[in-house]
């Protein structure tokens, strides 16, 4: 009896697994997920493709600004000590050794671009800041990052005129198909006459309100009338 009970379940659970399976299996093979999942790989690929398009406008659009589109940045005063930086807010990659020495200096120690601590130095300072084009900023200070906003523009634009440009394509290549199926209908009922179907019957033409209520209210004061 219990060997019976526990045949009956597993039987049960293999037409459980089964039936989730089949479920799972209909539900990734939907042609709205199908067209989704193409979607979504097309629009990383064109992602990538509009990004490096938009790096190289950029490049040759901004070959005169030092570090190029990178470096379109505006650092704002500081608001407090803490923004000011350990040796500025900002400095140039030409300044980087000068202020190595003056952040050692700073520190209580004497070095030269030809000392053996000289990369420690460099390494602990760079840690404070980060690169943008050829320009050193202080991690702690706020800055307007006009490389960065010019960019998602660009990028905004690029991929707004692709889509409008798609969607036209769409709509007139849809456009001439129903009027090449509606020209060959026509050939062929022009072949084959019989086949053609009939015009739909005209509808009678209901009464409006106004009309209605304008006919009860001559039928009312027809019954007058006779009184």
């Amino acid at each position: 009896m219990g060997k019976e009970k526990k045949n009956k379940e597993g039987e049960q659970l293999k037409k459980k697994t089964k039936n989730l399976w089949g479920e799972f299996k209909a539900f990734i093979t939907r042609g709205n997920i199908l067209d989704m999942a193409v979607g979504v790989i097309i629009g990383g690929a064109f992602n990538a493709i509009v990004t490096a398009l938009v790096n190289i406008l950029m490049s040759v659009c901004t070959w005169g600004v030092p570090g190029g589109i990178k470096g379109l940045i505006t650092v704002l005063p500081a608001s407090n000590p803490a923004q000011e930086g350990i040796v500025g807010q900002k400095f140039s990659t030409g300044e980087l050794t000068n202020k190595v020495i003056e952040f050692a200096k700073e520190s209580g120690a004497t070095i030269d671009a030809e000392s053996n601590t000289f990369v420690q130095w460099k390494d602990s300072l760079l840690g404070l800041y980060e690169l943008h084009g050829t320009t050193y900023v202080y991690k702690q200070s706020a800055f307007i990052d006009w490389g960065t906003f010019i960019n998602a523009i660009i990028s905004f634009l690029i991929i707004a005129l692709t889509l409008f440009v798609i969607v036209k394509v769409s709509k007139y290549l849809a456009k001439r198909k129903a009027e090449y199926q509606a020209k060959l209908q026509e050939e062929y009922y022009q072949r084959h006459p019989e086949e053609r179907p009939l015009p739909p019957a005209p509808q009678e033409k209901k009464p409006t309100t106004e009309e209605l209520l304008t006919a009860i209210l001559a039928e009312m004061k027809k019954e007058d009338s006779k009184k």
